[in-house]
């Protein structure tokens, strides 16, 4: 394929959803990484994005935590140009506007389309900078482009494909069901000039004979006078981080080789669940709760982040789940607190400027001695350490490197530090992180994706095992990615026509 010197010389295709949760996100990354194996140099792209998974890039920007998984993908190091507006929900119907990786203001969704004229503009800049950095860009749109409610201020899907003029794949979830309708009545809400731009169909998440939906698929193409590119089916066994917390509610519930069990509470605004991802891989089986009599007894409880920390632990102190985990605690379970869990953990959370909320002060958990203070600048770094404990959880982990991210507004003040931060993406630093209790079962970090980090992941489960008085594991080589975006690009491959992908993407908006 070639490439002209232009400003908007990379090809583009977009794939847009009939609604929220229907794999777009998944596709973009397997089409990243087919143009990847193909010798093509690729970049993801979603203009604006509404998420609590977040990641921090290189330059110590925000972006959704999708758009880091489709740059890992592409092989490439994630940037803010690939998700130049990130929305994060607050609580009372706010988000926090993240604009290039920073934090732009908070606004009400009402007001929010006020900066939309001054967004757009700013979402151009970044699809031109990667458009000249690159051969082809992938473009991700977001929830529906026919909710006609929001299609005259929207900047995620038909504007967007107009903007790069870029032809789109139009991708339906048949396993909710009525996917048939969601397409034909997707095209209907359309105006004539959007509708031109679709170019094909992707029925995603189909669990099945692909035989018996022949006589539908061209029933749909007759219709539309559009082809269905191709039926990708259902899967259990790839792992890839996911953007949205709705996946939650359709994740497995039971790894076949688990040993472990461990409880992740399931806060209202939980930010960051795939950090623990990793540990399904080496033996443990998640389980997300949000009610007390869903605890059971578990091996370790993992508190996760959150966008609003003292309002999720307000929520789960109503429903029962914070006194629960502290009455297992006690008697001994341990716990893991990441970002705002970490928070929660402490004695004390102190809110001077309500930042978070109208309270000056909140009770904490109370199952470490840490105190934190919130403060209106947020820190975004990716970091890089090691343990200095070596009791409890961490026993025979003194010197493990460990490694991950800060997104927090928060500052916490602990005696009992278990990591030291010795590089981020400024260069060398020197400073301590996390907290630990005296027995060393209850332990907090900052870091986002510690468990990414292998001895530190793996030692703490074979000591998890040892407290069960079960065999520990013995692991040969660390997790592989690579693996598994191979193993959905091989999916996709084979079961869409890529010769008409690739025909799309040459012929672009215009045929």
């Amino acid at each position: 394929m070639e490439t002209n010197a232009s400003i908007n010389r990379a090809k583009v295709i977009m794939v847009q959803g009939t609604s929220s949760n229907v794999g777009k996100s998944v596709l973009v990354a397997a089409l990243c990484r087919i143009f990847k194996q193909d010798g093509y140099r690729v970049a993801p792209f979603k203009s604006q994005n509404m998420a609590l998974n977040a990641f921090v890039t290189p330059e110590g920007g925000e972006i959704g935590r999708a758009q880091a998984m489709q740059a890992e993908a592409s092989g490439i190091a994630p940037s803010i140009h690939m998700n130049p507006v990130l929305l994060k929900p607050e609580a009372n119907s706010r988000s926090q506007i993240v604009l290039h990786g920073k934090v732009y203001q908070t606004t009400s969704a009402k007001d929010y389309y006020q900066h939309t004229s001054f967004l757009l503009e700013k979402v151009e800049e970044s699809l031109n900078y990667l458009r000249q950095k690159y051969d082809i860009v992938v473009i991700e749109g977001a929830g529906s482009p026919a909710e006609i409610n929001l299609k005259p201020r929207e900047i995620a899907n038909m504007r967007i494909a107009k903007l790069a003029e870029a032809p789109v794949l139009l991708c339906g979830d048949i396993d909710r069901g009525g996917v048939y309708a969601f397409l034909v009545g997707t095209l209907e809400l359309l105006d004539e000039d959007e509708r031109k731009l679709v170019k094909g169909f992707i029925i995603n998440k189909f669990r099945g004979d692909v035989s018996l939906i022949k006589d539908a698929n061209d029933f749909l193409e007759k219709r539309t006078g559009l082809p269905v590119l191709g039926v990708v089916p259902y899967y259990r066994d790839i792992l890839l981080a996911q953007e949205d917390s709705v996946y939650l509610d359709e994740r497995r519930n039971r790894q076949s080789n688990a040993d472990l069990e461990i409880a992740v509470i399931r806060s209202p605004r939980i930010s960051n669940y795939d950090d623990f991802d990793p540990l399904e891989e080496d033996g443990a089986n998640l389980r997300y709760i949000s009610r007390p009599e869903e605890l059971g007894d578990p091996d370790l409880i993992i508190i996760p982040g959150s966008k609003t920390t003292v309002p999720d632990l307000l929520a789960i102190t109503q429903s029962g789940v914070a006194g629960a985990v502290v009455r297992k605690a006690r008697a001994g379970t341990p716990v893991f607190g990441a970002c705002g869990g970490y928070q929660m953990l402490g004695r004390l959370i102190h809110d001077p400027d309500h930042v978070e909320s109208d309270r000056d002060t909140v009770e904490g958990l109370g199952l470490m001695e840490a105190e934190t203070t919130f403060a209106r600048e947020k820190a975004t770094t990716q970091v890089k350490g090691v343990i200095t404990e070596d009791r409890g959880l961490l026993a025979g982990l003194k010197g493990e490197a460990i490694y991950g991210y800060e997104i927090h507004m928060g500052r916490t003040e602990s005696c009992h530090r278990p990591f030291q931060i010795t590089q981020t993406q400024k260069g060398p630093a020197d400073y301590a992180d996390g907290s630990i209790n005296e027995s060393g079962t209850v332990i907090g970090s900052y870091i986002h994706g510690i468990f990414q980090s292998h001895g530190f992941r793996r030692g703490l489960l074979n000591n998890l095992r040892r407290r069960k008085g079960i065999p520990e594991r013995t692991y040969d080589a660390p997790l592989d990615k690579e693996k598994h975006y191979d193993a959905l690009a091989d999916l996709v491959r084979n079961s869409l026509d890529i010769r008409a992908v690739y025909r799309i993407l040459e012929q672009g908006a215009g045929s």
